[in-house]
Parts: structure tokens; C-alpha cells; sequence
């Protein structure tokens, strides 16, 4: 039972770390006009947000104080911030 509880936590951690990655590669993908006309935090705030999110994660693991914290600003720019960024044009639109 111990090896699948280990499994089921390694598992769990790399999915989050990769949910981080995720929604860091995204961010840096975006442009950073969209976030500001969108009402959101600047590229560089929500940058520096998700990478100390996936760092939190990776030092100090899933389930530490600063694990579910990290993995909620993950999901925050997931569901909140990228539909929003999204839905505006990308550079001219001519």
C-alpha cells in the first residue's frame, strides 16, 4: 500500500509542476497589450507569479503550506486569465 500511495503523490506532483509549466509557457506566449486591455495583472506580474508557483512546487513539493497556493495561481491564470487574454486579437488585424 505504501508504494501506491508514493505513486499516487508522484503523480499528483508532476501534474501540478506541469500545470505550472503549462500556464508559464502560455503567459510567455501572450502578448503583453492583452493583459492590460483585459483588466488583469501585467505579463510580468502574472511571469513572476507562475514561475514562483512552479518553483514552491518544486522545492518544497505538493504537499507543503505553499503547495495548494501554488498550484491555485496555476489555475487562477488557467481559467480566469488565458480565456481572457485569448479572446483578444493577436498584433494587426489588417
Amino acid at each position: 500500500m505504501l508504494m501506491f500511495d508514493q505513486l499516487l503523490m508522484d503523480a499528483l506532483m508532476w501534474g501540478a509542476l506541469a500545470l505550472a509549466g503549462w500556464a508559464f509557457v502560455d503567459a510567455l506566449t501572450r502578448p503583453a497589450d492583452a493583459f492590460v486591455a483585459t483588466g488583469k495583472l501585467t505579463k510580468p506580474a502574472w511571469l513572476g507569479i507562475i514561475l514562483l508557483a512552479g518553483l514552491f512546487l518544486f522545492v518544497f513539493g505538493l504537499v507543503s503550506i505553499l503547495g495548494l497556493p501554488a498550484v491555485i495561481a496555476s489555475v487562477v491564470y488557467l481559467v480566469d486569465v488565458r480565456p481572457a487574454v485569448r479572446g483578444l486579437p493577436r498584433g494587426n488585424s489588417w
